[in-house]
């Protein structure tokens, strides 16, 4: 499989889980933490043109980044959480149910 061809398997994958997929802001590589704030500790870090599946939502640490600052943060799997100032969801609320 080309490199190039990667984002859409991912964002293929992540759209089978019933979440709704939203990309990570791009030229960016996204740190991945166990909770929903910077002084968690990073778990993995997204590569570049990554999608995310968001399960669920919540506030924590108030972030800087791409699409604004906030204190919102996706959960996008079990224990890994992402700033939502580094995900395109064409919203500065919420767009998926409350942790």
């Amino acid at each position: 499989m080309s490199e190039k061809s990667e984002p859409g398997q991912v964002q293929s994958l992540a759209a089978e889980s019933g979440f709704q997929t939203f990309p990570v802001a791009p030229g960016y590589r996204v740190n991945v933490r166990s909770g929903p704030g910077t002084s968690y500790s990073i778990v993995k870090v997204l590569p570049y043109d990554s999608y995310v599946s968001i399960r669920c939502q919540g506030p924590g640490t108030t972030v800087s980044g791409p699409y604004g600052t906030t204190d919102i943060w996706d959960c996008i799997g079990n224990g890994q959480f992402v700033s939502d100032a580094y995900v395109q969801t064409g919203s500065d609320g919420y767009v998926a149910t409350r942790c």
